[in-house]
């Protein structure tokens, strides 16, 4: 097919690169086919990068196509969305594609066979607006979120991210159309079938990035597709905008940093983002999503997926819901397992073999390959380096493969990282042209793992000290406002002291009732001070008793705080007293004091071995652990059985004077 002429642009080349056998005539026959509803959907709540959502329905709860089944969790997220409307049957832990069979928190959807949607409109139609040519930027971003919108063609990080580069200038939009992996079509299918939503996505994040220019990198093994793409671009409006650029074929062209340096000639630093040059880089998958969002309302519940390999019998690419078992799919594209029993998610490149066919479909799910062993022979054992260099030649980031192997074998993962093993793209260029054999990229992947898990535990090592030492100037700041206080009150009660001192001797038979109602009003409130300070100590009490029942580590704490406590109440009774007695002058009569009877003593004495009690069982239980808190608990015990003398001592004479009253009465 002879191509609509393009707009020149100068082409450049990126460093390394190989040409592996394409095998995409096997699944380009045919139209994108729909494919039938399984018996349940498995939706993980992880399929991008970032936090996993948050399931906002529960088991047994009714819903519809299209509705919101989990939120976003914190800015690098997405929402999930049911695929078709039936009822959670479950919210458990399932497999999800991996190539270690790992497993995570999954909602699980059976459908009813409606496919009932929820309400959706457009976003004009939303915001009452007549037309889409003027959307307010933060409510098109907000939509592309709330649509669970993430990149389809790689890791599938969050759309509305990639759409918010914040303070940096973006004057280029790159979609990726290059789908360079061998066996792969699925974006070949798109752009020849529906490339007209692919360009309305690209007019939509253009006006979002204000940018000038938005470049679509395609492979010049797809010339119907790229005629579709052009035809798009020269009906749409504004399409001067949009240049559509082939490129020569060579893997891996579709990388992100490849494609934009074909196409700019820019490169991405280091440890660094496209932003970083000016340049937001999407699939054209993501950009036909963003355009159904925005113009239809329909959130992200589904994908294109390739169906190929010598082991099945219908291939092709197909329209599928996200949840939908590989199994199905693999019933659907007539797989034969006696052929090969090897299922590769992705391409021969860069996808894995899938320990089970039970897993979903998710977002990233861009290829099911089903070879035969004459097809894609299996990798021959592993030999020694021979230090050949093929490795470094065929990289396309310009890495040392040798070097980044020896390192990663040895665990000497400081050097690796030194030789940028955090810019390799896990291509397998290097795994492909080695002649030992050698599984280049699993080392890589080895080493990144570890270095991540050695950088999480260093961050939750950093995170406990912070909060130590938060807790520390904490207790610190509590202690040093305590003291103040504590000074405060010491320099009130001193200075009211000396005034006290200081003010002239008034007539004592006037001053004798006024010093004897102060004195009154004085022990009224400290005996309320008392009775309150009895209830902080019950409670304190019950508190201490009960993190000795479960053990808890605030025992020592709780004990210390107990003692305390009834050190202040032995305080005010002690000042009590003081008070009572210097509150009557001599010459006045003594008050007469409320008569205890015989019963009213052996209530008190009940109550005072039931404190004792409680206390000696504290202070033994201290003893026995070993605790700080074993000299306060023995003082207290000690009160407690002083007490407990004075009032039997007391009931003892209130017992004699009766018992004498009686005999003289008689």
């Amino acid at each position: 097919m002879n191509l609509i002429p393009l707009k020149p642009v100068s082409l450049h080349d990126f460093d390394g690169g190989i040409h592996p056998a394409e095998n995409k005539h096997q699944s380009t026959s045919q139209p994108i086919r729909p494919v039938p509803l399984p018996d349940e959907l498995v939706l993980p709540l992880l399929q991008h990068i970032g936090n996993a959502a948050v399931p906002v329905v529960s088991v047994g709860d009714q819903v519809l196509k299209g509705q919101k089944i989990a939120l976003d969790h914190g800015f690098v997220s997405a929402p999930l969305h049911a695929p078709t409307s039936g009822t959670v049957s479950a919210i458990e832990d399932r497999l999800v594609p991996h190539a270690s069979g790992l497993s995570e928190l999954c909602i699980v959807i059976t459908p009813d066979g409606k496919d009932e949607w929820t309400a959706h409109q457009s976003l004009a139609a939303e915001l009452g607006l007549s037309s889409a040519d003027a959307l307010p930027k933060d409510a098109v971003l907000s939509r592309i979120r709330d649509c669970g919108i993430a990149g389809m063609g790689g890791a599938g990080f969050p759309t509305s991210v990639k759409l918010n580069p914040g303070n940096r200038r973006i004057d280029t939009l790159v979609l990726n159309a290059a789908e360079c992996e061998p066996y792969i079509t699925s974006d070949d299918l798109l752009l020849r079938e529906r490339a007209a939503s692919v360009v309305r996505g690209a007019q939509i994040m253009l006006d979002l990035l204000d940018a000038p220019r938005c470049l679509v990198g395609i492979e010049d093994n797809k010339p119907e597709a790229a005629a579709a793409l052009q035809a798009a671009i020269a009906n749409a409006a504004e399409s001067s905008r949009i240049l559509a650029v082939v490129i020569p074929t060579k893997y891996p062209s579709g990388g992100e940093k490849q494609l934009i340096q074909i196409l700019t000639g820019r490169e991405v630093p280091s440890g660094g983002i496209p932003a970083d040059v000016g340049i937001v880089c999407q699939n054209v998958a993501t950009a036909a999503a963003v355009a159904e969002a925005v113009d239809q309302g329909r959130p992200l519940i589904g994908r294109i997926t390739t169906l190929t390999g010598d082991a099945m019998t219908n291939k092709g690419n197909f329209d599928v819901l996200f949840g939908t078992p590989v199994s199905h799919l693999l019933a659907v594209g007539g797989y034969q397992p006696q052929k090969h029993e090897r299922v590769i998610m992705g391409g021969p490149m860069m996808g894995f073999t899938l320990p089970d066919t039970s897993v979903p479909v998710v977002k990233t799910t861009n290829c099911l390959l089903a070879p035969t062993e004459k097809e894609l022979p299996l990798n021959n054992p592993a030999t020694a380096c021979i230090r050949c260099g093929l490795c470094a030649q065929a990289c396309p980031a310009g890495l040392l493969p040798q070097q980044l192997y020896w390192f990663s074998r040895a665990q000497e993962f400081d050097k690796a990282e030194q030789h940028n093993l955090f810019d390799c793209i896990e291509c397998g260029a290097c795994s492909y042209v080695c002649p030992s054999s050698i599984p280049l990229v699993q080392y890589y992947r080895y080493a990144k793992g570890a270095i991540h898990e050695e950088r999480l535990a260093n961050l939750k090592s950093e995170q406990a000290r912070e909060r130590f030492e938060n807790r520390l100037a904490r207790q610190e700041r509590e202690q040093a406002e305590k003291e103040a206080k504590r000074k405060a009150r010491a320099e009130a009660a001193a200075k009211a002291q000396a005034t006290k001192s200081a003010e002239p001797v008034a007539d004592s038979a006037s001053a004798a009732p006024a010093s004897a109602a102060k004195a009154e009003v004085s022990a009224e409130d400290t005996e309320r001070k008392i009775l309150a300070q009895k209830d902080r100590i019950a409670k304190a009490t019950e508190r201490l008793n009960a993190a000795q029942e479960q053990g808890l580590d605030t025992v020592d704490a709780l004990a210390k705080g107990v003692a305390k406590q009834e050190e202040k109440l032995a305080e005010l009774e002690k000042m009590l007293a003081g008070l009572k007695s210097s509150s009557t002058p001599a010459s006045a009569p003594a008050p007469v004091k409320p008569e205890l009877t015989v019963e009213d003593l052996e209530k008190k004495i009940l109550a005072q071995k039931d404190r004792l009690a409680k206390a000696t069982e504290r202070l033994n239980t201290a003893q026995e652990q070993g605790l700080d808190t074993v000299d306060a608990l023995a003082k207290g015990v000690a009160r407690q059985e002083e007490k407990l003398a004075d009032l039997e001592q007391t009931l003892n004479g209130l017992r004699s004077t009766t018992e004498t009253t009686s005999g003289e009465n008689h």
